[in-house]
């Protein structure tokens, strides 16, 4: 699973037996390439025979399969519901508005927000150096501060200086762990889908860098691929408009994201009810489960009781290549790659190791 992948690092590093079964190390880079998904790596392994080759594993990534909460899941080896990274955009309790999780730190969260403390910071009590490598913007960000903890943060503009400076980083150091993050590839599928030839020249450029990163490699050294989720591409005509469906009727809040909705609902909503009410509206299109059939699912992981609130009423899971949306004019409805939901296409992602 990738809560296991960045932890096992560490455990590698420390000569320590792990869930990856990873043998000793003494420096390990984790690349994450952000939405690449197993089944569109499948799909374009032409484009990519290094990453789509002979030490490919499928591994499933966290849920929700989103962004905030994937890496989250990654950085702290823990689930959804304990780290509280429930979702894209969730509701803050106390305030009660709706935040972005991944520009909300900045201002907007409270302290203590992201629950868990980060496998960085657990490197760096045991004396291992701890780096994180990403776009130079990303610097500064209360994202970057509260889910990168603990990590020295690197600032590089390309993918190919990305990788080089986790593994350089890493040989000053001596002994240590890397994260190393490409954000180009989910950015355009977001915009384009993951079936543009855009998205597949990028993956190539991916590859191409990975392939020269794992040629370099030294004794003792691994690099490990992987991603937080993968992607499906919706159409608009597969939206679901709540308005025009009488869906907006008892809600208080709108969260999540357009394939895993998050509803709160006025205070004497009933939450049975509004569930039977949405699931007959939306048919098959999503699957609609309350709060609490959600955690008994396993939907978030272990759930701490803290995070309840920051989880809809309601959760609409978006099946096939449905997304939901308010109304016609709702903010994102030009978004073609999208990802949150339950399906294959979102939730397997490869896991590729180069041993040197």
């Amino acid at each position: 699973m990738l809560r296991d992948v960045l932890s096992s690092a560490l455990d590698a590093v420390q000569g320590r037996p792990n869930p990856l079964g990873l043998a000793a190390r003494r420096r390990v880079v984790v690349l994450v390439v952000d939405g690449l998904g197993d089944e569109s790596l499948t799909a374009r392994a032409g484009h990519a025979r290094t990453l789509a080759g002979s030490t490919r594993r499928r591994i499933r990534t966290a849920s929700p399969t989103t962004t905030a909460a994937a890496l989250t899941t990654l950085t702290t080896g823990t689930d959804a519901g304990t780290h509280g990274i429930v979702s894209y955009a969730a509701l803050e309790p106390v305030s009660d508005r709706v935040i972005n999780q991944l520009r909300g730190f900045d201002a907007d969260l409270p302290d203590g927000w992201q629950r868990s403390s980060t496998v960085f910071e657990r490197a760096v009590d045991e004396g291992v150096a701890a780096l994180a490598v990403g776009p130079r913007h990303y610097a500064a960000s209360g994202f970057t501060r509260e889910v990168l903890r603990g990590a020295r943060y690197v600032g590089a503009r390309s993918i190919e200086e990305r990788l080089e400076a986790a593994v350089e980083g890493l040989r000053a150091a001596g002994r240590g762990i890397a994260y190393c993050y490409v954000p180009e590839l989910d950015v355009a599928a977001h915009r384009d889908g993951w079936n543009s030839p855009g998205w597949t020249d990028l993956l190539e450029r991916v590859d191409g860098a990975v392939r020269d990163t794992a040629q370099g490699l030294r004794s003792g050294e691994s690099l490990l691929s992987t991603a937080d989720h993968g992607m499906v591409d919706v159409p608009s005509s597969a939206h679901l408009l709540l308005d025009d469906l009488g869906l907006l009727t008892g809600v208080r809040r709108l969260a999540g994201e357009p394939r895993l909705l998050h509803v709160h609902l006025v205070p004497d909503a009933d939450p049975e009810a509004e569930a039977t009410r949405w699931a007959e509206a939306v048919g098959s299109a999503a699957d609609v489960l309350t709060r609490d059939a959600a955690i008994r699912a396993g939907w978030f992981g272990v759930t701490e009781p803290a995070v309840r609130a920051r989880i809809g009423d309601l959760l609409v899971a978006a099946r096939g290549r449905a997304a939901c949306y308010a109304t016609a004019d709702a903010p994102g409805r030009g978004m073609v790659g999208q990802h949150g939901a339950w399906t294959t296409a979102e939730r397997f992602v490869p896991l590729v190791r180069f041993d040197g």
